[in-house]
């Protein structure tokens, strides 16, 4: 690993002997360039959501058939590392699509610290309200108002100087996060300066379970509860970030919690995995440990086709087991899975039949079982018709709206939702235009614009993948001079 250096130290920092977190231990490396540009396959960056007061990207994946009022994961990379590799490595992608959720890949770069290091060990960064963890806040809002995620169910997790940020971020936004995974990483507040943040990778201080939930009421005094839920992953053979910070990470939530220290129940897990769970007063996990036999430093993964496996081994992507399906399941993600609801599935086909300056017309195909429907727009659930068609009306001339449909069973319950449609109403601006094009073509007729390699969408900066002739996008523009990607389908007044 090598040593992080805060933005507001890089400049006098001159000494390779100074020793701070670093994430590098099997693979070191010699330089350090910027990190790349994230691949087009269905990573998205974002821009425009907030202050952005700690200097972050935002990536996004948001699948298709995630509707509105779905999960929120934020995952959070390590050293080195970017939102890509985090994308492609780390199994989230499969698990949003299989369960329906969007996920969230913040990045920082060598612009905040040498190392694109989070700055966990810097309270400037890492306490309520600041820096790092304010952006971060910010993208979780972004993504409530824009793709209508569920506020109550926004999780975090991250690896190594990724999940010391997640656990500060749990102690300062406790009102933010329901949950959060910590792997190969360090106790909420553990340093809180340059100097001691190697301490605690080697071994964090010697403190009481009640000592290190002080850090944790500390980092939002007054806050009453509920305290998120907290998944420790640790490899025992781990000489970068030491076993020692997952028993202080036990220590530190189970006292949060007002639990004791001895596990209400222990298994083995595939890939010489023990998990010991630690259940609240209402005998519901609260904190659980996955403690790795002879793992290194890195995220577990658990390659393969299997629906507990997931992941690409790599650099830090160790190849045991897959922690996130097992993260999945302690939040409860996989509970809303596809067959929700009396098992109805999502209805299919759902379309924009018309729009007028103040109403939408849409229809899907019937579902089978269904005793009626719920139909969401921007989120919120609007009407429940009986029959697989709803006119919504009262609406705002020239503008869009996003709608996703469920099937309700006969318990009143709902089903899987469908994919979403986007409905513009008429008047107002002018209808959108949809140009489909290689992003070749695309740059040339002026439509987007290349950076790195790669062409990005005028207007919204959406990153349309490899600048060439193979890569096709249909770029929906409104208004003028503005292209979002709209492959899903774009037509006059829908999308």
């Amino acid at each position: 690993m090598r040593p992080p250096i805060p933005r507001r130290l890089f400049r006098r920092v001159a000494s390779a002997a100074v020793c701070v977190l670093a994430l590098l231990t099997a693979h070191p490396v010699s330089a350090v360039a910027a990190p790349a540009a994230p691949a087009a396959a269905g990573l998205v960056q974002v821009t425009g959501f907030g202050s952005n007061p700690g200097n972050l990207q935002m990536f996004a994946y948001t699948p298709d058939t995630v509707a509105a009022g779905a999960p929120l994961v934020v995952a959070l990379h390590g050293c080195t590392q970017t939102a890509n590799a985090y994308y492609s490595n780390s199994g989230w992608p499969k698990y949003a699509d299989l369960w329906g959720f969007d996920v969230v890949f913040p990045q920082t770069t060598s612009a905040n610290n040498a190392l694109s290091c989070f700055g966990w060990f810097d309270r400037n960064e890492s306490t309520r309200g600041r820096g790092e963890a304010a952006s971060i806040v910010q993208m979780v809002e972004y993504a409530k108002q824009t793709y209508g995620s569920d506020g109550r169910r926004v999780y975090v997790t991250g690896l190594s100087a990724g999940g010391g940020m997640t656990a500060d971020l749990l102690a300062a936004y406790p009102d933010v996060f329901a949950g959060g995974s910590v792997a190969s990483g360090l106790p909420a507040q553990c340093a809180t300066s340059q100097a001691a943040a190697s301490g605690c990778q080697t071994g964090p201080q010697k403190l009481t379970p009640a000592q290190w939930g002080d850090k944790v009421r500390a980092s939002h005094p007054g806050w009453t509860g509920p305290w998120p839920r907290v998944a420790i992953w640790q490899g025992t053979s781990d000489y970068t970030v030491y076993p020692a910070n997952a028993t202080a990470l036990r220590d530190q939530w189970t006292d949060v919690w007002g639990i004791g220290q001895t596990p209400s129940s222990t298994e083995s897990l595939p890939g010489s995995t023990t998990r010991s769970v630690y259940d609240d007063a209402s005998g519901k996990p609260a904190v659980e440990t996955f403690s790795v036999a002879g793992m290194g430093h890195g995220l577990p993964v658990g390659p393969g086709s299997g629906a507990d496996q997931c992941g690409s081994a790599g650099a830090y992507f160790l190849n045991t087991l897959c922690s996130t399906y097992h993260t999945g399941v302690f939040w409860g993600l996989d509970q809303g899975a596809p067959g929700g609801g009396d098992g109805l599935p999502a209805p299919s086909g759902l379309t924009v039949t018309g729009v007028t300056d103040s109403t939408a017309s849409l229809s899907w195909s019937a579902v089978t079982g269904a005793s009626s429907y719920a139909v969401y727009r921007d989120g919120a659930k609007v009407a429940t018709p009986a029959s697989a068609s709803f006119t919504d009306t009262g609406l705002t001339a020239g503008t869009a709206y996003r709608y996703t449909v469920a099937a309700v069973g006969s318990t009143g319950t709902s089903g899987a939702a469908s994919a979403a449609v986007t409905a513009t109403t008429s008047g107002g601006a002018a209808p959108a235009k949809c140009f489909t094009a290689t992003n070749y073509a695309h740059v040339t007729a002026g439509r987007a614009h290349t950076t790195g390699g790669h062409a990005y969408a005028n207007g919204s900066e959406q990153d349309m993948g490899l600048y060439n002739v193979f890569v096709t996008h249909t770029l929906r523009e409104s208004p003028a001079g503005r292209f979002v990607i709209a492959d899903s389908g774009c037509q006059a007044g829908s999308s």
